[in-house]
């Protein structure tokens, strides 16, 4: 087994699972455009575990890595919104530099999972 992919899926299961004992700070970020954010907090949570797990394995790293990477494509506007129009995250509040970091945070991510996938090749 990679150990990239372990701890990789790792944290993912575990945000998953925060998904779901913490929905509210999760709903939080959600633009109030979409419908039923805590419904959209354990759906995405589910999508989390999933995924942390299935990228785990040889077997579904390949498949886990490119729907993680467009996951995460797909949950960066709640982070956007965030920024945008300065929501707290769990009663906390980011600097521009907060949010610059998480961007690059989530750009770090995509390009883990897709490594992890063999989409990109180390150097």
């Amino acid at each position: 087994m990679n150990i990239l992919a372990i701890i990789y899926g790792l944290f993912f299961i575990k945000i998953g699972i925060s998904h779901f004992r913490e929905p509210e700070k999760f709903a939080e970020i959600i633009p109030p455009f979409l419908p039923f954010p805590i419904i959209l907090v354990y759906i995405t949570g589910a999508m989390e575990l999933l995924g942390g797990i299935a990228i785990i394995y040889p077997e579904t790293q390949e498949l886990a890595g490119r729907f993680l990477a467009l996951f995460l494509v797909g949950v960066y506007p709640a982070n956007l919104y965030m920024w945008t129009h300065d929501v707290p995250f769990n009663g906390t509040k980011f600097s521009t530099q907060g949010h610059i970091l998480r961007l690059l945070l989530q750009l770090l991510l995509i390009a883990a999972a897709l490594y992890i996938s063999g989409d990109i090749m180390a150097a």
